[in-house]
């Protein structure tokens, strides 16, 4: 039996989203800015996937620019907004938990002169609303908070958080990355005063190399790749037309039945947690329930590497993660697991499991019960 439980770190593309994408790579393959049909065809899908995603958050179709992922729009919005507005003042701000898009591009705006304040978390990973109040400065130009960590799944309390930023200072811009959060919850950006909102297409069984950036049409922002001008000149590059609407498409199906799949995820969720804190020590990390993402969870295994056993469940085909797939070629302590106080011989035993619309109740069963044979011989084998 083979059982993916990795989907923080990609998931599978629905089927139909590949068949839509075939035909337009085989078919519709026209450039979207040559003026003849092939082009009008090609130029066609990309005003769907606006159209599309705009719907679903409720914002206007030209607020919505296409990338190649969420590095990337994490990166349009956080150097673009910062060398636009850099007159107002050079102070960032965003959280010790956050995706490395966003922090290793806030760590290259600290050497081209920008203040960055990092806001700790509680120990469950959630930001405290204070801090960020008293961070916040009239030279604070940007703020950048996820919506939900890719790690241990905490949701920030984006909402207040917007409503708190816009009350202490309304020019400062509000950046979301949604990047674990889209397709999982209803985001509206208007309502939520965020400016800008970064998501990816292969979270969303959609296909790699696509997302998007949200830009509230009163930002000012400056573009980080140049050439032809394509996307009203803030992305120059040919647009990746069936990435693009493989992306719509994958949000299409998602959000048709958002709250039923969102349910039955969180009831897979208690369940695999009801199974795995059988075990002896063994802890879940972060929240638990609704006031967690419903498709996350980080468990640290006490007396267990955390590669050791992700390996061993490999062997019986179950395919989960020790930490995000951004790093998991560098292997080094969490600054999550860090920032939320887990002790230090948990940062190496901890392990993800991450579900999606296709995980089943079989396959949490499975793999329940492969980690009741695995964790104890492990253990046996370690003390010895």
């Amino acid at each position: 039996m083979e059982v993916y439980l990795d989907n923080s770190a990609t998931t599978g593309c629905f089927q139909d989203v590949a068949a839509f994408m075939t035909h337009i790579m085989c078919s519709d393959y026209g450039n979207p800015s040559s003026l003849h049909l092939k082009g009008v065809q090609a130029e066609n899908y990309i005003r769907y996937a606006k159209e599309t995603i705009a719907k679903l958050l409720k914002v206007s179709e030209k607020e919505i620019l296409f990338t190649s992922g969420g590095t990337e729009a994490d990166n349009i919005a956080l150097i673009g907004c910062a060398l636009a507005n850099y007159r107002a003042g050079k102070h960032l701000i965003t959280t010790m938990i956050e995706h490395p898009a966003v922090l290793q591009t806030m760590k290259y705006l600290e050497e081209q002169g920008f203040h960055v304040t990092y806001l700790s978390v509680d120990n469950k990973g959630r930001i405290r609303l204070e801090d960020l109040q008293k961070a916040m400065s009239k030279d604070t130009i940007l703020v950048s908070i996820m919506h939900t960590n890719n790690e241990i799944g905490s949701l920030q309390p984006i909402a207040e958080a917007g409503a708190l930023i816009k009350k202490m200072n309304p020019r400062t811009l509000f950046h979301v990355d949604a990047v674990q959060g889209f397709g999982k919850f209803r985001i509206y950006p208007k309502k939520m005063n965020i400016d800008l909102l970064s998501a990816s297409g292969h979270k969303i069984h959609g296909p790699k190399g696509v997302g998007f950036l949200y830009i509230n049409e009163k930002v000012k922002i400056k573009p980080i790749i140049y050439g032809g001008g394509q996307q009203n000149n803030l992305r120059s590059g040919t647009e990746n037309v069936p990435g693009i609407a493989g992306l719509a498409k994958a949000a299409e199906i998602l959000y048709g039945d958002l709250d039923g799949d969102v349910d039955r995820l969180y009831e897979l969720k208690q369940r695999f947690i009801d199974g795995v804190t059988r075990i002896d020590h063994v802890k879940i990390n972060g929240y638990t329930g609704r006031e967690s993402a419903p498709h996350v969870i980080s468990v640290s295994v006490r007396g267990v590497r955390s590669e050791v056993l992700l390996h061993a469940l490999e062997d019986r085909g179950i395919y989960v993660s020790a930490g995000s797939a951004c790093s998991a070629r560098k292997p080094q302590p969490s600054a999550t697991l860090k920032a939320i106080g887990v002790e230090k011989e948990l940062l190496e035993s901890t392990i993800r499991f991450s579900l999606s619309v296709f995980t089943t109740e079989e396959e949490i069963d499975y793999t329940l019960q492969a980690l009741y044979d695995i964790i104890p011989m492990l253990r046996r084998y370690a003390r010895h």
